[in-house]
């Protein structure tokens, strides 16, 4: 499929605990495409972080491989697969993760600076960004000047500003109250479509995993189609 964005195949994550091999992930196959979300959910400690890492270039599997846009993230050097992590993936997590000292806007311009755009224009960017996520009054604002709600939208922001081929988003709305939370995803939802951006989010709140497309359980390291998510 040409429209895959971020793919597995026989992916398997073991750990070594007190000389024992613990099993997390068993053989996974996947395939996410572009404009496509999918929501995994799962108990604590399940692995649903592991997969995610393992997706984003950030952990070696133990066996299988990961495609990003049809490479192969293990064939590449540390170099290659940094640049390919940088250049086609964003990540939300549960914390935000963001700069304590600079602004909304800057935070947001960072990963352009990164890729070599000049600051004006990539400030400019991250500006128009901001606005996207209802933010047009909070660029020059620094982190702790915003609201836990406000510090995840800029978050989204800074993940979808290079206009990523897949985001990936670890519990983006655990640290948020339920309201707030709804909110933040429907916003990653809405952005993650209007730029036709693959969307892996893994979520304890089955009521939001509903809201993707496609919603999986990730049980005893494999992963479980689910029609309908049991109610919260």
């Amino acid at each position: 499929m040409s429209d895959v964005a971020v793919a597995c195949e026989g992916l398997s994550r073991q750990f070594d605990e007190a000389g024992r091999a613990l099993v997390v992930l068993r053989a996974i196959d996947l395939a996410v495409a572009r404009g496509e979300s999918l929501a995994i959910v799962g108990q604590s400690g399940s692995g649903k972080s592991t997969l995610l890492q393992l997706l984003g270039g950030l952990d070696r599997p133990t066996a299988g491989t990961v495609q990003l846009l049809g490479k192969s993230l293990w064939t590449l050097n540390d170099r290659q697969r940094t640049r390919m992590r940088n250049d086609a993936l964003g990540f939300v997590y549960q914390f935000h993760h963001l700069l304590a000292e600079f602004s909304a806007a800057e935070n947001v311009a960072m990963p352009l600076a990164m890729a070599g755009v000049p600051w004006k224009q990539a400030c400019a960017q991250a500006c128009a960004g901001l606005a996207a996520v209802g933010l047009a009054e909070r660029t020059t604002h620094r982190p702790a000047q915003l609201s836990g709600g406000e510090r995840q939208r800029v978050a989204v922001a800074r993940a979808l500003i290079r206009q990523p081929a897949c985001v990936l988003a670890d519990e983006p709305t655990g640290n948020l109250d339920q309201q707030t939370g709804r909110q933040v995803f429907d916003l990653l939802l809405q952005r993650q479509r209007e730029q036709q951006a693959a969307l892996i989010v893994v979520t304890h709140d089955h009521a939001l995993a509903r809201q993707a497309d496609r919603c999986l359980e990730l049980r005893s390291g494999s992963l479980v189609p689910i029609t309908q998510a049991p109610a919260p």
